[in-house]
């Protein structure tokens, strides 16, 4: 089974940008939204779509290969952009059945990573956070079944919150009371770490004893 890894945090927070000390191809990136990445430095191995069939069938045809990081920027939008193409068109209970459709899409996606790819690949989901009323942090979706049914943060062992915070740009390892960060226990000493995906990717591989197999060419 693939480790699947989730980053929330809010715009500007520095998800995107802890990519910035991969080698141009130590990674495969989905760029969900075609978005320009927020460094100077691109990477070789790169899909712009929303499209969850192509998603996977790269997914798959990269790993056979010896691209075994992955990283899907920004997944929230698998989400949103299938809402906003199609809630217009919908009424009474095809409305509802959208909602469902767009749940089991987003979930079947986190499950084909868990169960269909490779044991030695790490993805990193992507996504925004929004807060509720009472502070708490949880990933941005839309409708009551990914939020209440299907709880995205718990198809997750690992969960990084990213936060500036004193002009220095953190991932968040453990929960702070209101957010829903979480890492393993022993996997990083600090509840604030760098947000520097490399070393992050490092020590997950490390912490699980995940080697990379290269191919015979």
């Amino acid at each position: 089974m693939a480790k699947n890894v989730l980053i929330l945090g809010k715009s500007g927070s520095g998800k995107s940008a802890s990519m910035r000390n991969f080698n141009n191809d130590d990674l495969f990136l989905i760029n969900v939204i075609a978005k320009d990445l927020p460094f100077q430095e691109d990477f070789k191995y790169k899909l712009a779509t929303d499209d969850y069939n192509k998603i996977k069938e790269k997914l798959m045809g990269a790993t056979n290969k010896d691209i075994k990081t992955i990283v899907i920027d920004d997944a929230g939008y698998l989400i949103t952009n299938k809402y906003m193409r199609n809630q217009g068109q919908k009424k009474g209970n095809a409305v509802f059945e959208l909602y469902s459709e767009i749940a089991t899409d987003f979930w079947d996606l986190i499950n084909f990573i868990r169960y269909q790819l490779p044991n030695d690949v790490v993805v990193y989901l992507i996504m925004h956070e929004d807060v509720d009323d009472l502070g708490n942090v949880k990933p941005m979706t839309i409708g009551k079944m990914l939020n209440e049914k299907i709880n995205i943060e718990g198809m997750h062992t690992i969960v990084f919150r990213a936060m500036k915070n004193d002009r220095k740009y953190i991932f968040r390892t453990q929960s702070s009371g209101l957010d829903i960060s979480k890492t393993p226990i022993g996997m990083f000493e600090n509840d604030e770490i760098d947000n520097d995906l490399k070393v992050i990717n490092d020590r997950i591989r490390e912490f699980y004893k995940i080697q990379i197999k290269k191919e015979i060419k």
